[in-house]
């Protein structure tokens, strides 16, 4: 039964609030002060240096984490080309079996996760509950099956791992980054050091104590938090033999250029400017719904959200209607509430960088829509669902990427035009299509530069399905057989 009242105006109904119980224990559970997961252990960082990490939805602190510095680097590596010798030759099978351990404890230990991955990151408990971690344990259980086939993927060489790999994930989906890194990584023989974002690290140290529990060997996998510093260092060391980063472009081209210069195998998933087309002959409800969760589910705080809408002229107008209403619905708050739709924002530094796009947008001569009636909370970080009209393709806020629950809608009057306007950007993540022309698709699929177009759907994924941008959102892939081979001498 669903509890609430009719709201007299809109006719619509406000859900009386639906906490998340788990949270208290979750909360209780926390460590004050974890620290590095080095060699099968739990230690502080070598000089004892510590930084908060805190709580979007409140601006609480929630524990205070060990900064990683070159020693505690060293050392993470060090253990990661130890346990490398015993690993590299386990046979496909006992690693297989591990592999699935971690797969199946994460699901035992699922609504755990989500709720620290809603207190850590922000995210809706919906999205962490019903998305994030059931594709968490899909691609342990996904490159478990792989490891004893890894023959059919290497080719005539037969399949030899990299050897050590530094990986570095964001804060967006800060577990199924280290699963989509981890997972084939560890299926090929490899051993890994992996650096969390600094503003969600609780969740990857919350993995290795899985990692303990299923008797996976001290040194195969590392973890080691800290902020960019410790990122650099990890990267930059000597004794890397792959690198494999998601987060912004920038610091990618870097990452690029000091691997070129070692020599070092890397992968790269960067920023993006996703855009989402719609034609006139698209089912127009599904595609609101669609732009809906590829944009203000997730904050917008995703890599290939699709953040530029290109309608077609003629739907223009009713689009537009639509999405105003459909923003009206959306509920803003807290992120343990089971009728969220739009959690907090990752980080303060984060919420003042999208204010700034706002008010570029507006400078340049673009309309504001925004969900101005939602209720924010007085503590925290957050920013309402907002789109832009009257957008031109020269506006910043239809160039840059702004990480942030923004759509920027523009027209188009001819498929050429709708190819040429998805085009008119240096990043190739991502795109969307909406039409009910199966030809009119997979032409569009075929011209636009983008690593994954999704059809009648946004935001969908698999561990089946690779994974990867074009030009400046990078190279290389994650997920598949594809993405078994970036881990593959």
């Amino acid at each position: 039964m669903i509890q609430g009242r009719p709201d007299a105006e809109t006719d619509a109904w406000e859900l009386s609030p639906a906490p998340e119980t788990f949270a208290k224990t979750v909360r209780e559970g926390l460590e004050p002060e974890p620290g590095l997961y080095i060699d099968g252990g739990f230690a502080p960082a070598a000089d004892g240096r510590r930084f908060e990490t805190i709580e979007p939805a409140t601006e609480s602190v929630l524990a205070r984490v060990p900064d990683a510095g070159a020693a505690d680097v060293d050392r993470a590596v060090e253990s990661a080309r130890r346990a490398l010798k015993d690993w590299r030759r386990t046979p496909p099978l006992e690693r297989a079996k591990h592999l699935f351990r971690i797969a199946r404890r994460i699901q035992e230990r699922s609504r755990e996760l989500a709720v620290l991955e809603s207190i850590d990151g922000g995210k809706p408990i919906k999205e962490s509950r019903d998305v994030d971690l059931p594709l968490v344990a899909q691609h342990f259980f996904h490159h478990a099956g792989w490891c004893d086939k890894l023959r059919f993927v290497a080719g005539h060489g037969g399949p030899e791992p990299v050897g050590v790999c530094g990986q570095v994930i964001p804060w967006n989906f800060p577990l199924m980054m280290a699963a989509w890194k981890l997972a084939p990584a560890l299926a090929c023989g490899n051993t890994c050091v992996l650096k969390p974002a600094e503003t969600t690290p609780l969740t990857a140290l919350r993995l290795a104590e899985i990692l303990d529990e299923v008797g996976l060997p001290p040194g195969v996998v590392n973890i080691v938090t800290g902020g960019p510093e410790t990122g650099r260092l990890l990267v930059e060391h000597a004794d890397l033999d792959k690198v494999a980063f998601t987060g912004s472009t920038e610091v990618g081209k870097r990452i690029a250029a000091s691997c070129a210069r070692r020599g070092r195998k890397v992968t790269l998933e960067l920023g993006g400017k996703g855009p989402h087309v719609i034609f006139a002959d698209a089912a127009i409800d599904q595609a609101v719904e669609g732009i809906v969760s590829g944009i203000w589910f997730n904050q917008g705080q995703v890599c290939c959200a699709g953040s530029r809408l290109l309608v077609e002229e003629s739907v223009l107008e009713e689009v537009l209607e639509k999405l105003a209403w459909r923003m009206t619905t959306l509920r803003v708050g807290d992120p343990l509430d089971k009728n969220t739709d739009v959690g907090a924002i990752n980080s303060r530094r984060q919420l003042e960088t999208i204010r700034g796009f706002l008010q570029r947008g507006v400078d340049e001569g673009a309309r504001l829509h925004e969900c101005g009636e939602a209720t924010l909370p007085d503590r925290g970080f957050w920013c309402r669902p907002t789109f832009f009209s009257d957008v031109q393709p020269s506006h910043t806020i239809a160039r840059e990427e702004i990480f942030g629950p923004v759509l920027a809608v523009m027209s188009f009057r001819t498929p050429e035009e709708a190819v040429a306007r998805a085009n008119d950007t240096p990043f190739g993540l991502s795109a969307g299509v909406w039409t009910d022309k199966g030809a009119k698709a997979l032409e569009f699929a075929r011209r636009v530069n983008a690593g994954v177009v999704w059809c009648n759907s946004f935001n969908r994924f698999d561990p089946t399905a690779p994974f990867g941008g074009r030009r400046e959102s990078g190279y290389g892939r994650e997920g598949g057989m594809a993405g078994l081979r970036e881990y593959l001498a």
